[in-house]
């Protein structure tokens, strides 16, 4: 039996990014080849950004992909235990030491002493007891490198002095993910630590914390090259599509998603593109991927997905768009079914569940903006309070009622009808709350984003017409 295993450890703090997908893809690709084992586990221990919806969205987004996992879900919110143990054997090791500063007090001593800006001698030696209110910080050495041979990037090495006294667990008790990173692997004998460029420099940390815990020979590192756009700048998803549920929702097919993702950053040779998962998992070698950042091209994957959907027999084309469009609305076909006469107007009440974005009628946003005197302050408010509630139709009601209320607009009707026109492009439809709750929170969100934007262009450009 393969000794290979590696893991996927996504925080449900969010939307499944590509570049997750892709780094969920490489682990599955490795460990399938290798005849390993592939652990999915799920580091919640950000309590007040983790959402249930979110987890439950990893493990839709890794299905639909195909990646199917060995062991877990393992949760970090149920493994405090081992984190308990490890902060005391750190502590008992003189590894750790009590700190009650703000990150300002620290970075500004150090600024002062011209010393690395995480470093805080201040508070090494005053010896304080760990406690409430105080976080615990590791004693980085002070002399000598910390260095790894990784797969994708050749040597990397760190001197110890410009690694700052780096934080395990907050002053609240909760552990940090540096901690808690590197007990689940110790614990759970992962053998290959395959993950994006941006945890490079979490590496010479993480390294320090496994010796000092002596967990043995640590885990061999493969750090996947960025992801950027078309101007080179690492995706962001204030100005990117990067969220994979976006992709599947459009109408992407599974296949081509894998396949063009197994591409970025890697390649089969002989300007081959076109590849099955069985010739993706016989082929590919997680020492031949690239360390340069690859260029998440939405056309090429645009044509990705077309050569497969040509490759597709009439009748089985048929039956996935289908099965496509029935599962973006099927949930709330009962509430579309009250209020549709035609077929056609079924579609007309459902269709802004199948598009990337909506662009309201003219007429009915004039009229609507005519009707609602607070409509760029409501969208504003349903903009921030829509990103913190608890995601369903009654959290979703509760949201836009607060934004109303917020604004001077008491009627739960007039508030609702900027966001409907924002999230629907239209007026009338099926329940909005309902809707909303299907289409998804990053996809509302960003409607109403689109919206608020789109009134406060308008109101500006009506300010500097205005007679002084």
């Amino acid at each position: 039996m393969s000794s290979v295993r590696v893991r996927m450890a996504p925080s449900p703090t969010g939307y499944f990014h590509v570049g997750s997908a892709r780094t969920a893809l490489f682990n599955w690709l490795f460990a399938r080849q290798q005849g390993g084992t592939f652990v999915l586990r799920i580091e919640d221990t950000d309590t007040l950004r983790n959402r249930a919806e979110h987890t439950e969205g990893i493990e839709r987004a890794l299905r639909w992909l195909g990646l199917d996992w060995d062991e877990g879900p393992y949760f970090q919110s149920q493994r405090g235990g081992l984190y308990q143990d490890a902060v005391d054997r750190l502590l008992a090791g003189d590894h750790l030491y009590a700190c009650d500063c703000t990150p300002e007090q620290v970075a500004a001593r150090n600024k002062a002493a011209n010393r690395p800006p995480g470093y805080d001698s201040f508070c090494r030696d005053r010896g304080l007891e760990p406690g409430p209110g105080r976080l615990l910080r590791f004693r980085t050495p002070d002399q000598g490198n910390t260095t790894w041979s990784d797969v994708v990037r050749g040597e990397v090495s760190y001197d110890n002095r410009a690694i700052e006294d780096f934080s395990v667990r907050k002053s609240s008790g909760q552990p940090l993910f540096i901690l808690a990173n590197v007990v689940d692997d110790g614990d759970m004998a992962i053998s290959h630590v395959v993950r994006g460029e941006d945890h490079v420099p979490n590496t010479p940390k993480y390294l320090l914390l496994w010796e000092a815990l002596q967990l043995g020979p640590p885990p061999a590192f493969a750090h996947l090259p960025l992801l950027v756009n078309a101007s080179r700048q690492k995706l962001s998803k204030r100005r990117d599509k990067v969220a994979l549920e976006d992709y599947r929702d459009e109408g992407y097919l599974p296949e081509a998603m894998v396949n063009y993702l197994a591409l970025l950053g890697w390649s089969p040779g002989n300007d081959r593109e076109v590849l099955s998962k069985e010739e993706l998992v016989a082929e590919f070698r997680l020492d031949q991927v690239k360390s340069a950042p690859a260029f998440f091209d939405e056309k090429k994957l645009a044509d990705v997905n077309a050569n497969y959907l040509r490759a597709m027999k009439p009748e089985e084309l048929v039956h996935r768009a289908q099965d496509w469009l029935a599962s973006r609305w099927s949930p709330i076909a009962d509430l579309v079914q009250e209020r549709a006469r035609t077929l056609s107007e079924v579609y007309s009440m459902v269709d802004f569940l199948y598009r990337a974005d909506v662009r309201p009628d003219p007429a009915e946003w004039s009229k609507v903006r005519r009707q609602s005197p607070a409509f760029t302050e409501l969208l504003g408010e349903a903009t921030r309070r829509l990103t913190d509630c608890e995601w369903g139709p009654e959290g979703i009601r509760e949201a836009v009622a607060a934004a109303g209320e917020a604004v001077g607009v008491t009627n739960l009707g007039k508030a609702q009808a900027p966001v409907r026109l924002a999230v629907t492009g239209r007026t009338v439809g099926p329940p909005l709350f309902e809707a909303m709750s299907l289409l998804g929170r990053n996809r509302s969100t960003a409607r109403v984003e689109a919206a608020l934007q789109r009134a406060r262009e308008e109101d500006t450009a009506a300010t500097a017409r205005a007679p002084a």
